[in-house]
């Protein structure tokens, strides 16, 4: 048991008051509402220091035990992009061919998705969030606590952030992910999570015309 005390400061809320509160939660709901999967991007840039601050957003997220165990690489460089995405669609075509169910692929169907993943390299960044399952030190390793969960809060700060600024991202999950490892040379101890591309959307982009479950279908009140 360590016998450090606890440090602890002030808490400073934001100040709402209560008869606003309804209106903000509905405008910010209109505004969440709006959010897309985008799979067309523009090749507009974007600058390194507006996804320092989106990276800043996802940082602040909770964590088991304070461990923030997560580690996130941008990637802006076009070689490294093409890598990646050569890499992916190598997995993704053996998904759809191999691996994939019958039933997978018709609840696909109306995404209109397929092993070609172009926007890889035509969005301008790439943010790949890696797990970290311990920490190494000079004393050896430190475990991590609640890492999927961890790192699943904190990429839904970076995709909220991402829409909120408005920019547009794609969850993209290859199955296996282990080449990202080796493309961007990280350490043991972090395995990745998920991709996401990061820019503005193409001009002509066009999105599936879904709907979400309603209020009902989502939760439970007693």
């Amino acid at each position: 048991m360590s016998s450090k005390s606890p440090s602890f400061i002030p808490y400073k809320p934001i100040q709402v008051d209560e008869d606003s509160l309804e209106i903000r939660i509905s405008e910010l709901n209109k505004k969440i509402q709006l959010r897309r999967s985008i799979r067309h991007f523009s090749s507009k840039s974007i600058s390194k220091e507006s996804i320092e601050g989106l990276i800043k957003i996802a940082g602040s997220a909770p964590s088991g035990a304070h461990k923030q165990p997560w580690t996130f690489v941008a990637v802006s460089d076009p070689a490294i992009k093409s890598k990646i995405r050569m890499a992916a669609e190598e997995e993704e075509k053996a998904f759809y061919s191999e691996r994939a169910t019958e039933e997978w692929l018709k609840d696909l169907a109306p995404l209109g998705t397929d092993w070609n993943k172009e926007f890889l390299e035509k969005a301008p960044w790439l943010i790949i969030a890696f797990r970290k399952s311990y920490e190494n030190s000079p004393e050896g390793r430190k475990k991590n606590y609640y890492v999927q969960e961890s790192i699943g809060i904190a990429c839904g700060f970076l995709i909220t952030a991402i829409h909120q600024a408005g920019l547009v991202t794609l969850t993209h999950t290859p199955s296996p992910m282990g080449f990202l490892s080796n493309i961007l040379d990280r350490p043991e101890n972090e395995k990745p999570f998920l991709l996401l591309p990061v820019g503005y959307p193409d001009e002509n982009a066009e999105v599936p015309n879904l709907e979400r479950k309603d209020l009902g279908e989502i939760s439970v009140f007693k």
